[in-house]
């Protein structure tokens, strides 16, 4: 193979674009310093505008990475030590946490894959999981699950952005404004709903006494 022939196939937009999106997921996965739903976004907008990534695919690739990196994260919370637990909960609220783990005795599975669908669900979900040293057997099945529904998830606003602009650079970046927006909105009402206290329950008349 020719030196510009190699060269052409690691400037073409699929031979970049699959690593990256995997690299971008289970980074962000393991250390949330990137949007990850955005990049998956983005990358479903420019498979569906540009041509140059395969959609299936790109769920394919985003749930892979975000699959290794919720495994990667629940064996730092089992096996890290109190250390390296502190490090994945910094940021985090223990009422929280705790409250994930009550939930998490209850419908286990359940909540593995709510927690990756909801913002901030994922971490206090995996805490939870690690403390109670939930087996592998359950949690494998659940987090690739769960990978795969945020996936289609956070594609499907990437093709609604691709469908809206011919061009990929718009879409693009509306798939990732839209991403972002969504995601803070859901984060919002989340916030509010635990910041709301449950209200008292009604005194029951019949275990009064006599008047």
């Amino acid at each position: 193979m020719s030196a510009g022939a190699l060269a052409a196939g690691w400037t073409d937009g699929s031979s970049i674009g699959y690593p990256v999106l995997f690299g971008a997921v289970l980074l962000g996965s393991v250390v949330p310093v990137v949007p990850t739903g955005a990049v998956v976004g983005a990358g479903a907008a420019f498979a569906v505008t540009a041509h140059e990534l395969n959609l299936t695919l790109v769920v394919l690739v985003a749930t892979l990475g975000a699959w290794a990196g919720d495994l990667v994260t629940f064996a730092i919370c089992r096996f890290g030590g109190p250390a390296a637990v502190r490090w994945v909960a910094r940021g985090q609220h223990a009422d929280r946490i705790e409250e994930v783990r009550e939930q998490f005795r209850r419908h286990g599975w359940q909540i593995v894959v709510v927690g990756r669908l909801l913002p901030a669900g994922r971490i206090p979900v995996l805490l939870a999981a690690g403390a109670l040293a939930y087996p592998w057997r359950r949690l494998l099945p659940a987090s690739l699950l769960a990978a795969f529904l945020w996936a289609v998830a956070y594609a499907t606003l990437g093709v609604v952005s691709g469908g809206i602009f011919d061009s990929p650079l718009v879409a693009v970046l509306l798939a990732t404004v839209l991403v972002l927006i969504v995601g803070a909105v859901l984060n919002a009402v989340g916030s509010q709903r635990r910041r709301t206290p449950d209200p008292e329950p009604e005194p029951d008349p019949s275990a009064c006494g006599p008047a």
